[in-house]
Order: C-alpha cells, then sequence, then structure tokens
C-alpha cells in the first residue's frame, strides 16, 4: 500500500511522528510535515522532546519525506495511485481548506486527491472544543467520504502511562487505514 501521512502545525505533533513510524513499518510512506507542524514540535517542549527528535530522524530512514510546498511531488497527482491519506494531527485551518477545496499546499492537495480518486481519506482533527463552523466543516468532508477521526481515548484497552494513551490513538487511525498491528488491547 501507499499511504501519505500529512502532520499539519495542531498540537500533538509527537502523535504524527510516531503514527507515520508505525505506517512506514507496513506500508509505503509518503510523509509531508507542514512548516507549522514544524513550529509545533519546536514549541511542544514536554518530556517527548528527545523523542520528537530521534522519532523524525529514524522517519527520513524509513519513508520518502516531501516539502508541504512541493506541489511537483508525486503525489500530488491522482495517476501515482495513493491508496489512503491521513492527516493528523489536522488543524482546523487545513480542515477549512480542504472543505473549501484550496490545494495550495501538498497536504490540502493530497487530501483534494484523495477526494477526487474516491480514497481513503482520515482527518485526525485537534481542537476542543470544536466550533460549530469546524464541526459544519467535518460533517461535510465526512458526507463526501472522509473519516472524522479526532485523537480521542478509549479506555477499554487499560492504558497505564501517555505511551499507552497514545499507542491506542495511533492503532485506531491504523485500523482506519486497514493496517494490521497489535500495539493496544481490543475490546474483547
Amino acid at each position: 500500500m501507499k499511504i501519505v501521512a500529512a502532520i499539519s502545525g495542531a498540537s500533538g505533533i509527537n502523535l504524527g511522528l510516531k503514527l507515520a513510524l508505525q505506517i512506514a513499518k507496513r506500508s509505503d510512506a509518503y510523509v509531508v510535515i507542514s512548516r507549522g507542524a514544524k513550529e509545533v514540535l519546536l514549541k511542544e517542549r514536554i518530556i517527548e522532546d528527545e523523542k520528537n527528535l530521534s522519532a523524525l530522524k529514524a522517519l527520513e530512514k524509513v519513508a520518502k519525506i516531501h516539502s508541504d510546498d512541493d506541489l511537483a511531488a508525486p503525489i500530488s497527482s491522482g495517476s501515482f495511485g495513493i491508496d489512503a491519506t491521513i492527516i493528523a494531527p489536522c488543524s482546523i485551518n487545513t480542515l477549512a481548506k480542504i472543505h473549501a477545496g484550496f490545494a495550495d499546499t501538498l497536504i490540502t492537495r493530497a487530501a483534494a486527491v484523495a477526494l477526487k480518486e474516491r480514497k481513503r481519506l482520515v482527518l485526525g482533527v485537534r481542537e476542543m472544543p470544536f466550533s460549530t463552523l469546524a464541526l459544519e466543516h467535518a460533517a461535510k468532508l465526512s458526507a463526501l467520504g472522509a473519516v472524522i477521526a479526532p485523537p480521542v481515548l478509549g479506555y477499554y484497552s487499560g492504558q497505564n502511562s501517555l505511551e499507552d494513551m497514545e499507542n491506542f490513538i495511533i492503532g485506531k487511525w491504523l485500523d482506519l487505514l486497514g493496517l494490521e498491528h497489535q500495539i493496544y488491547k481490543r475490546w474483547s
């Protein structure tokens, strides 16, 4: 499978990096990291700081990384044959651009390609609370076939740490992409 893993400038960049690494272990991964995501990564100096840097370096070794301003990248064309696209975290700005049909960055172009080609598009929208406008955008994109999958915890999998919680969310996203894994405990 060919999967685009895009990371936009919303809080939770570490989730996007970890997700992209998991995708790269299971498929051909094409990663796009927005300028905003890079800025947020520098600002989210939490426990994960060194892990984020090492995850980024590890990602560069196993995935094809594209610049968000490279609209000539192969993933910007439907004929390249991407099977699925996920944007996680997906900022409200990115959600609004996709809803409005703007394709002025590689991330929004990849989303437009997924929609026009009727391929799986998963949006891990990172916001709380959602404004009515953002909910309307999400509802319209859902009606067009996108899967709206915010990073929400499910407590049934027995998380005991931040890593367990992140693995649950990442695992749910991998499920939506059709990638097999065992990174969280399923409902039994």
